[in-house]
């Protein structure tokens, strides 16, 4: 079987969905849009508090994990990929954060025409639909729903009293380019429903006739002629299908995807290729490096006379109390994903910009995601550096795609980043256990410990309960030096017809979560196509 197409979308994610849209817009394009994952049909993918539900779920996450992190007590830690239409905007924490204007600005500066602040913000609101004010920030009438918040805990409210004691000011909107302050996150929520990228953009026009769509569909690989893309060859359980294109092949699998199925088809560092037995079609030495991705530090405090999401969790009663919330009203913590109060501060007053952002929720577990809420009240200010220096790598094991990629994060191993680590505990601590906010509920450190004070030892504390924040980007990164993969308009060096369009590409980390960046390059790039069409 060889069908052709004008565009084939490998990965049905954040970006693919976006690129299905708008490229089938028009009527004489044919689109074939594959996704490895299964249709997103679990219904625990479109109730928001069903995100502990679906990550570490084989059926909906690819439930990678890393290589031992010689910083993090050599462990082997999980990382949560989507694995479903919507890709990872349907186990995301659909916490909606665009990051600084300033980090869109460096993009600039480092030679990437087109991707400063005021070149992406119309992306931003083109896909928008914010529901929380009115501002010349935000669109309204985009795909993607964002609303406010609709559960409050007390709790939460008092560490906004607390932080501001210590100057950390209130902030109302994170996305105006200026997102120092602390407030609740804004969140890709449509009426107590998750509203992803498969949601806003893909099932409106999953019936167009120009557009096909395929799901539980491997890619093998890609082959070449003359340096250009002939043919996307996938495995449909243990068949293989081979698709021609005519235009160009948009590479749209992730940070871990995207550079795994380049290294496969022979794209990508020439003595990793060759270790693995694969031809070498272009040698770039960039692709699978400069992997950057966002630490969770999860602190634990311990509170009295305060309801958490322990509490309720532990409650058959306020359980069934909260789930008839949210099925009457829409409302309580069924509505919330991963996290209620957002912050953005300075490590350091010298710093021009924030570099620390709070993800901050009213429960408490050992591990996100795999372990129960505790039995005790307490809640969890994470806390995690959003512009690190450490850098990992993603590299093919085998010419099969079948087969995981070797994932080396390499969180903590700079200095830089362990004294921030040890900084941020700190700036926590004193936030809780010295303001007079929280001094009647009797706060009690019960991770890491207040017996742990100087630096040192508190980065490694840190380094014992830390997780992936699930913000991995830049193993395709873009850019004009020898080092770089796609240059600005998204197309793979040396390859004619061939672009990355994900979180890949981002030439340095967002300080912020990475899911609304993700739908601006989309967003970007498709107009970056079919400008190239005309």
């Amino acid at each position: 079987m060889n069908e052709q197409f004008d565009y084939i979308i490998i990965g049905a994610g954040t970006a693919g969905c976006i690129l299905a849209n708008r490229l089938t817009e028009n009527k004489k394009i044919r689109v074939l849009l594959i996704e490895a994952g299964g249709k997103d049909i679990n219904p625990w993918i479109h109730i928001p508090g069903g995100y502990f539900k679906t990550m570490h779920n084989p059926n909906t996450d690819w439930c990678f994990t890393t290589e031992e992190e010689e910083f993090c007590n050599n462990r082997k830690m999980l990382i949560p990929r989507g694995k479903t239409l919507g890709g990872s905007s349907s186990i995301n924490g659909m916490l909606y954060i665009r990051g600084h204007a300033n980090d869109y600005n460096y993009w600039r500066q480092l030679g990437n025409i087109g991707w400063s602040w005021d070149d992406v913000l119309p992306y931003f609101k083109k896909s928008e639909n914010y529901k929380i004010s009115k501002s010349d920030f935000h669109g309204d009438s985009g795909p993607i729903k964002v609303e406010q918040i609709r559960s409050k805990f007390k709790l939460l409210d008092l560490f906004l009293d607390a932080a501001e004691e210590f100057g950390y000011k209130k902030n109302s909107d994170f996305n105006d380019g200026d997102n120092e302050g602390m407030g609740y996150f804004p969140m890709t929520i449509d009426k107590g429903f998750r509203c992803s990228s498969a949601v806003g953009f893909l099932n409106p026009v999953k019936n167009r006739k120009n557009l096909k769509i395929i799901t539980n569909a491997h890619v093998k690989n890609l082959t070449f002629e003359n340096f250009k893309v002939k043919n996307v060859n996938v495995w449909r359980g243990n068949e293989e299908f081979i698709y021609s294109v005519n235009r160009e092949v948009l590479l749209c699998a992730g940070t871990i995807g995207s550079p795994h199925i380049l290294q496969a088809s022979g794209v990508g560092p020439g003595e990793l290729l060759n270790k693995n037995n694969i031809n070498i079609v272009k040698e770039i030495n960039g692709v699978g490096k400069n992997l950057t991705d966002h630490l969770m530090l999860r602190p634990v405090y311990k509170i009295k006379n305060l309801e958490t999401l322990n509490d309720i969790y532990h409650s058959f009663t306020k359980k069934f109390l909260t789930g008839l919330n949210y099925f009457i009203y829409r409302k309580g913590p069924l509505t919330v994903g991963a996290s209620y109060l957002c912050g953005f501060i300075k490590s350091d007053s010298y710093l021009e910009n924030p570099n620390l952002q709070f993800h901050i929720s009213p429960a408490s577990t050992d591990l996100l995601g795999k372990a129960e809420l505790h039995k005790f009240p307490a809640f969890t200010p994470t806390i995690t550096n959003v512009r690190p220096t450490s850098r990992g790598t993603i590299e093919i094991k085998s010419s099969d795609t079948r087969i995981y990629p070797k994932i080396k994060m390499n969180y903590l191993s700079t200095f830089e980043d362990r004294e921030i680590a040890a900084k941020s505990i700190k700036i926590v601590r004193k936030i809780v256990l010295e303001s007079k906010a929280y001094n009647k509920y009797q706060p009690k450190e019960y991770r890491p410990g207040i017996e742990f004070k100087d630096n040192e030892s508190l980065a490694r504390e840190a380094g014992k309960f830390a997780n992936t924040i699930f913000h991995p980007v830049s193993t395709c990164r873009m850019g004009n030096d020898e080092n770089s993969v796609v240059n600005d308009n998204l197309k793979v060096k040396g390859i004619h017809n061939l672009r990355v369009v994900d979180a890949s590409v981002m030439p340095t980390i967002t300080s912020g979560n990475t899911n609304a960046p993700t739908m601006m390059i989309a967003e970007k790039g498709s107009d970056l196509i079919i400008k190239d069409q005309k």
